[in-house]
């Protein structure tokens, strides 16, 4: 695999996460004594992507439009990876038609 498709792969991984997390954290907006939870992303060595992990919120409470402001640039990451992952493989199959 590509190093471009292995990057747009773990992005694309990452952004998942972060929407599930924000869904899961707008869930218990009601929830007494809720501490949200928010995604730490770490950059791999060079060409490998990203990591992304959960972890606890510093504070108790929900805030409903910071959620939803980070829920939506998780969807907008989400999307860029995936049209960058798409493009990886269609340069990959032109080169193998190219090639073949």
């Amino acid at each position: 695999m590509s190093s471009l498709a292995s990057i747009a792969r773990s992005g694309l991984q990452a952004a998942h996460l972060r929407m599930e997390v924000r869904a899961h954290n707008i869930a218990n907006l009601n929830t007494p004594g809720f501490t949200p939870q928010r995604v730490q992303a770490q950059a791999q060595a060079p060409r490998a992507g990203v990591s992304a992990r959960v972890q606890g919120g510093e504070r108790p409470g929900v805030v409903l439009e910071e959620e939803i402001v980070q829920q939506l640039a998780a969807r907008t990451a989400w999307r860029a990876n995936l049209f960058a992952l798409r493009s990886a493989q269609d340069a990959t199959g032109t080169l193998l038609r190219l090639f073949a």
